[in-house]
């Protein structure tokens, strides 16, 4: 069985505690559907909490936030600190959103507001290099998305993996070390419509419109995750 750090860098909005209870809660329900068995452990680093010293798991999973991946805040700089330790001792690293971001930068990629601004709603990306771990194979998927920064460079030695139009850098990989992605398969068609809700009046009616439309039409929140135990399945064999 693998054993999976959750890494939460953010807390949900209280008045949707109630339903959703966490993004680490949101990730255990994803996995635990998925053919890889795994366990898990979960700190918000926002609240400065890590594992213990000595304890090690299979991989660091990056959560989504709100918070800015280039920000300067004590505890992002703390999280860098950390996620370049796990990354020079050869620890397995997963990011998603924030997480995909932050890595990018901390490993020498590139990342900033979009000029494209927010992406919301169901993105669909075309995969670019097949990878053994991506079974079933597939030559698009789709993800439930909420941004509106990106990684407009990639590290030195990542390999693109998928991409759009409108996110040309929607996952990367670093050997077998580093997998992100963009998109949020852990985000549920109820948690990204009620996300759409309360932000309605800042992202403006024609926007909020555009993204409401696409949240029931499906993703591949499922797939993805699939891919991402299997990624870390393959250090392991």
């Amino acid at each position: 069985m693998l054993s999976i750090c959750i890494l939460e860098t953010d807390h949900l909005r209280p008045e949707l505690v109630g339903r959703y209870q966490s993004y680490g809660h949101l990730f255990q329900q994803l996995f635990a559907r998925q053919p890889v068995p795994a366990s898990f452990a979960v700190f918000n680093v926002v609240d400065g909490e890590y594992p213990s010293e000595g304890q090690t798991f299979d991989a660091y999973l990056v959560t989504g936030s709100k918070a800015d991946a280039f920000g300067q805040q004590g505890w992002i700089n703390v999280l860098r600190t950390f996620l370049l330790e796990r990354y020079q001792r050869g620890d397995t690293l997963l990011g998603i959103c924030f997480g995909h971001q932050l890595l990018a930068l901390l490993l020498g990629g590139e990342c900033g507001r979009a000029a494209q601004g927010w992406g919301l709603g169901v993105h669909r990306y075309q995969c670019l290099e097949p990878q053994p771990w991506m079974t079933p194979p597939r030559a698009d998927f789709a993800l439930l998305v909420s941004h509106q920064d990106q990684v407009s460079a990639l590290p030195d030695g990542a390999q693109l993996l998928a991409s759009s139009l409108f996110c040309p850098v929607a996952a990367f990989s670093i050997g077998e070390q580093v997998l992100c992605f963009q998109g949020h398969p852990e985000f549920v068609e109820g948690y990204a419509q009620d996300l759409l809700d309360l932000r309605r009046e800042g992202y403006g009616e024609d926007l909020y419109s555009a993204a409401t439309a696409t949240v029931q039409q499906g993703h591949d929140g499922a797939l993805i995750a699939q891919w991402m135990l299997q990624f870390v399945m393959q250090r392991r064999s």
